[in-house]
């Protein structure tokens, strides 16, 4: 059984809209409270406040004249968002995350909502507090026998609405294929396949830069704290809205192709954070979106029996011949295609990246050899070695 997620679109009542614009606004205090008061009794006293003396905090919270709205909405969103308070400082301290920001409302919002909290009853939610079921348009219908163990409500900065259903469902694994793929990233094509075939790069922001540039002059024009300001900063959510939804969509289609299609799937470990410090590609980066396609088809293929392989960032793939292994000793950026000073082969970069990379990923499957070069940048002369990692020595 694997936890999956059911997003679709709903359009709530006015009185659905003021009530859960309520409950997310009560959220968001809870978890902005909660957070500066972690964060003073550190700095005060170094002392750490948990979910336990947080949770106390809101019971008493709630006592105050001044927070007895509170009392008013579901108190099961005001005690998720304490938790998901923890995960973020659980986080930061495993050095996965940043320290947690605090929450603002032109972001949107989002409640969530466990089993004490709704009802799903002849294929319609209803929420605490709600007497109508949310008017969810049902763009595809959850699996026979599902019932959802968590529902989240959300509101994008544009002003959509949408819900979450998470269920428990089986997932049958695809029938076995014999087809591997080597995959090399990259940006005038977002995609080289080891089997020669380039995807095109469809550029979403770059379709709406006129657009959304319109949008943001016509918005900074406005007085701060006005309607017409309110009115325009929509427009330009809008537009990002458009942006997120059009990559969004390309991916999906694209990497559930390419996880139907074959068994064996190896591509880079690339670390885009630090990719994107790079100002004159980070825009080009951010916008074909690496991480969240390579997110993708890792837990695709968990849920459809695949194998996805991750080689080291530093193995050369676009450095190195595929057909004697040679490697050069530079590969500037706009050099695309190149023959080989060894053996003569012509090679596009691309390609040959994409067929090295499927290499590697398969001898790494196989006997689990490393494809870190002898001389990378953790190892180079001078460079202080990593723990358990022994000194070249010198010649």
């Amino acid at each position: 059984m694997t936890l999956k997620a059911f997003s679709y679109r709903f359009y709530p009542t006015p009185e659905q809209e003021s009530l859960l614009r309520r409950t997310m606004g009560c959220a968001r205090l809870v978890y902005n409270r909660a957070l500066a008061v972690r964060t003073e009794a550190w700095y005060k006293d170094q002392k750490r406040v948990g979910y336990a003396e947080t949770s106390s905090m809101l019971t008493e919270w709630k006592k105050t004249e001044e927070l007895d709205f509170l009392s008013e909405v579901s108190c099961v969103p005001l005690q998720q968002c304490l938790r998901h308070l923890q995960t973020a400082y659980t986080n930061f301290f495993d050095g996965r995350a940043k320290y947690p920001n605090f929450k603002k409302k032109r972001n949107g919002g989002s409640a969530e909502f466990t089993k004490s909290a709704f009802k799903f009853k002849d294929g319609q939610v209803y929420l605490a507090k709600c007497a109508n079921p949310l008017p969810i348009r049902w763009s595809r219908m959850l699996p026979v026998g599902c019932r959802p163990s968590t529902i989240t409500v959300k509101l994008s900065p544009s002003g959509r609405w949408s819900v979450s259903l998470l269920v428990n469902v089986e997932i049958e694994a695809l029938p076995p294929s014999g087809s591997q793929v080597g995959i090399d990233l990259g940006i005038t094509s977002l995609l080289a396949l080891s089997t020669g075939e380039k995807i095109a790069n469809p550029k979403g922001f770059k379709a709406k830069y006129r657009k959304l540039r319109r949008a943001q002059k016509a918005l900074s024009r406005k007085q701060k704290g006005s309607n017409n300001r309110h009115k325009a900063r929509l427009k330009v959510a809008k537009v990002h809205q458009e942006i997120a939804d059009a990559r969004k969509d390309n991916l999906h289609k694209l990497t559930t192709r390419l996880v139907r299609e074959n068994q064996t799937i190896a591509v880079e470990n690339l670390a885009v954070k630090n990719m994107i410090k790079n100002p004159n590609l980070a825009m080009a980066i951010s916008d074909a979106s690496w991480g969240e396609l390579v997110r993708q088809l890792e837990y695709k293929c968990k849920w459809y029996g695949r194998t996805l392989i991750k080689i080291d960032r530093w193995f050369p793939s676009s450095k190195r011949c595929g057909n004697c292994g040679h490697i050069v000793d530079k590969m500037p950026l706009n050099i695309r295609e190149w023959d080989c000073p060894n053996c003569g082969t012509h090679h596009d970069r691309d390609i040959n990246a994409a067929k090295n990379i499927l290499a590697a990923g398969l001898a790494v499957a196989v006997c689990g050899a490393t494809v870190r070069p002898e001389q990378s940048k953790s190892v180079k002369a001078g460079a202080k070695p990593r723990k358990g990692q022994k000194q070249k020595p010198k010649s």
